[in-house]
């Protein structure tokens, strides 16, 4: 009996000295002396060897350390509930954590503004299949059957059944199914992704993104192709921009011509960007080919139209600086988070 007293006494110093400041130590404490293995279950085990007229007694003096240990254990417990709730509990005074916004990618930044200016003339969106057959891709177009455009080493080629399509290599496509199935005045552009088939370096990719622009109607001159276009460039580069059309050839225009606009990092007085001409390449255009018309089923008697392409990758290089084509595609976050702030 002295034995079993003496053991009790001190498993009870042991308890008082224990630190119970956090869940972890709260938890072995409770199997130690309260699990279904605990020493309070042993002591009562005990009881089996103590003499029958000790029982009641050493029995009394297990059930007071019982429910001292509970005692100690629900208080402990009470106290770290209440430290954690403090840890938790939100202060309204702290100034608040500014909201990080994510990135937006150049090229939808620029795709969106040239979007943005065009409407703001009349222009209406319009977009097609990037799986093209011959005719909307190539015939259609005025590309005669030997254009080195058809050969495999410029086109995605991709066979679907019996039939050959390509992936298409200009938006022009979609221009083609509008006037198809539109009755003129016609004022549209066709942004969108574009493949050809090219090795992949700083300069050149084997896909990008293009804006494409026609406009159909009676008595359109090369003058209102001109006047658009530099109202386009005073908007995007600025009211100091101005253009420059030099003679070119596309299947589907003529006459056509490529269009420079003033380098808006030297003011046109010449810089390593521009290669010290005061100009940059921007898009082509043109006066729509009668024969394109007549394809479409438009009488060339009667309407005449001017269209021009951009490529997006090009305009977000010079507007943003960018020296490497692949940098769009490669999603390198670092490159991402300088357009955070380009709303």
């Amino acid at each position: 009996m002295i034995e079993l007293q003496n053991k009790i006494a001190e498993l009870a110093e042991e308890a008082k000295k224990a630190e119970l400041n956090d869940k972890a130590k709260l938890e072995e404490f409770r199997i130690k002396f309260l699990g279904s293995k605990g020493l309070v279950k042993q002591l009562f085990s005990e009881l089996k060897t103590v003499p029958n007229e000790n029982k009641r007694e050493a029995g009394q003096h297990i059930n007071s350390f019982k429910l001292f240990i509970e005692e100690l254990f629900e208080s402990a417990k009470d106290l770290v509930s209440e430290k954690s709730e403090k840890k938790e509990q939100i202060d309204f005074t702290r100034p608040g954590e500014a909201v990080l916004l994510g990135s937006r990618h150049p090229i939808s930044l620029v795709r969106e503004e040239i979007i943005a200016i065009f409407s703001k003339i009349g222009f209406v969106i319009s977009e097609g299949p990037e799986i093209e057959d011959d005719w909307h891709n190539f015939s259609a177009l005025n590309f005669p059957p030997e254009h080195p455009a058809r050969d495999m080493q410029d086109t995605f080629f991709v066979e679907k059944g019996e039939k050959e399509m390509a992936l298409r290599t200009h938006t022009s496509s979609v221009q083609v199914r509008i006037m198809e199935n539109q009755k003129p005045p016609i004022r549209t552009i066709s942004p969108g992704r574009v493949y050809r088939n090219e090795a992949i370096s700083a300069r050149a990719h084997c896909f990008f993104h293009q804006v494409e622009g026609l406009y159909i109607d009676k008595k359109v001159s090369f003058a209102d192709l001109k006047q658009t276009l530099l109202y386009f460039a005073k908007d995007l580069f600025g009211e100091k921009a101005q253009i420059r059309m030099r003679p070119s050839y596309f299947p589907f225009t003529e006459p056509s011509a490529e269009v420079d606009v003033s380098c808006t990092l030297c003011n046109g007085k010449g810089c390593n960007v521009c290669k010290y001409t005061g100009w940059l390449e921007i898009m082509g255009c043109g006066m729509v080919d009668p024969n394109v018309l007549e394809a479409c089923g438009i009488d060339s008697t009667i309407y005449s139209g001017f269209a021009f392409g951009m490529g997006v990758e090009r305009i977000a290089q010079l507007k943003y600086r960018v020296n490497d084509l692949r940098l769009y595609s490669e999603n390198d976050v670092r490159f991402l988070q300088q357009f955070k702030s380009a709303l």
